[in-house]
């Protein structure tokens, strides 16, 4: 014998919340970022936030860092290596590397700096 349960679909409304906004409960407090030339185009970027909604914040405020650092020392262009994160007492760090160059360089993590910094603006994430 077979049963089957019939559900209201009134009881099943009463059981969806209205959605979220993302950003609704994000207030980010960027700590600021200090650079530092490894050897030629190679550049370590440390930035430290609270607030942060998950890694991905963090690393777009490496990357702001990064794509206006190229447009200072007069490239626009720039390329992930490497971010290590960490969290501690509630401020999220991270030590990103990148490569910067005047034309576009080789790689799947390319960046370019006047667009990235635009869109960084565009989003209210500091740069260096």
């Amino acid at each position: 014998m077979i049963r089957t349960a019939i559900i209201s679909p009134l009881l099943l409304v009463a059981c969806v919340q209205a959605p979220q906004s993302a950003d609704a409960a994000f207030s980010p407090d960027y700590q600021g970022v200090s650079t530092r030339l490894l050897e030629g185009d190679l550049v370590q970027f440390h930035v430290s936030m609270t607030g942060a909604r998950n890694s991905a914040d963090l690393d777009n405020y490496a990357e702001c860092a990064a794509a206006q650092y190229a447009l200072i020392r007069g490239y626009g262009f720039a390329r992930h290596v490497r971010t290590k994160m960490k969290q501690e007492g509630g401020v999220q760090t991270a030590d990103a590397v990148y490569t910067i160059s005047p034309s576009l360089p080789r790689g799947l993590r390319t960046i370019d700096a006047e667009v990235v910094v635009a869109d960084c603006e565009a989003n209210g994430i500091p740069t260096v």
